[in-house]
């Protein structure tokens, strides 16, 4: 498993000049401005690139911490047993990953792992350098497909509101939010069938994306939710690109168990 660390990289630089017109008067400090908005040749922002994790500002990311119970809208009535499950000590259930089960949405995307987009006129493709995750965004607006299989990750579609590009997502499997487990093991917070996500990506600079993300989960929460994230371009990382990172199936020893008769079975 790739163990690149992730660092929380500083805003774009600013370039200052100073002027010493006679000595012993002031020092004027003149700031340049950020740099423009990189922009596809339809002249939509150019959101390519490889990316360091959503996190907050400032912060490290993390999947286990990245969302604030501060922040989270109050249970509805039966919201808080479908959102907080117990861990059973299966280990498909507590820690499906271990068994090349999905990380699911948007857990697999909030590891501390590089996520690389490509971007075209009709579609930005995000995938993260975690097993591999890739979401194929359609920029359309199209509408949500009816009658169709929930999947882990959902079906996420795109459209442009001015400079933002929104990406609504829906069809998705019951599954696991986050990681909060591993800070808590009896707080396991799942989301439901009726799970909405909304996502913002706005470029602030050449070096930024603002990331807002919210939860609509109507069988749970009373209302939808919001989180506010940044991403930071990592053009250094493109000479090695992303990592592969090869989650093997069949694995032996199954939760630590190992013993002949299953060890015999495997071979």
């Amino acid at each position: 498993m790739n163990t690149r660390f992730i660092p929380s990289l500083a805003g774009l630089a600013l370039l200052v000049t100073v002027f010493f017109p006679v000595a012993g008067a002031p020092v004027h400090v003149q700031a340049q401005t950020a740099s423009p908005i990189p922009r596809a040749p339809d002249g939509k922002p150019d959101f390519s690139g490889i990316w360091d994790t959503p996190k907050v500002p400032g912060g490290r990311g993390g999947g286990a911490t990245v969302f604030d119970k501060a922040k989270m809208a109050p249970f509805k009535p039966g919201g808080e047993a479908l959102f907080y499950e117990p861990r059973t000590g299966n280990p498909r259930h507590d820690e499906p990953r271990a068994f090349c089960m999905p990380s699911g949405f948007p857990s697999a995307f909030l590891g501390p792992y590089p996520i690389q987009i490509v971007q075209t006129p009709k579609y930005m493709v995000m995938v993260t350098e975690f097993m591999r995750v890739t979401r194929l965004i359609p920029l359309d607006g199209r509408p949500h497909a009816k009658d169709i299989e929930p999947t882990f990750y959902g079906e996420p579609i795109g459209h442009w509101e001015g400079d933002t590009l929104v990406v609504d997502a829906t069809n998705y499997k019951r599954w696991s939010l986050d990681d909060w487990y591993y800070q808590n093991p009896k707080e396991y917070r799942m989301h439901s069938e009726a799970f909405h996500t909304i996502e913002r990506f706005r470029r602030t600079d050449a070096n930024t994306i603002a990331y807002q993300f919210t939860v609509d989960d109507p069988q749970i929460f009373t209302r939808p939710w919001s989180v506010d994230w940044e991403m930071k371009l990592h053009p250094e990382w493109e000479k090695t690109g992303l990592f592969e990172m090869v989650c093997n199936e069949n694995n032996r020893c199954e939760g630590g168990n190992c013993d002949k008769a299953s060890q015999t079975t495997a071979k």
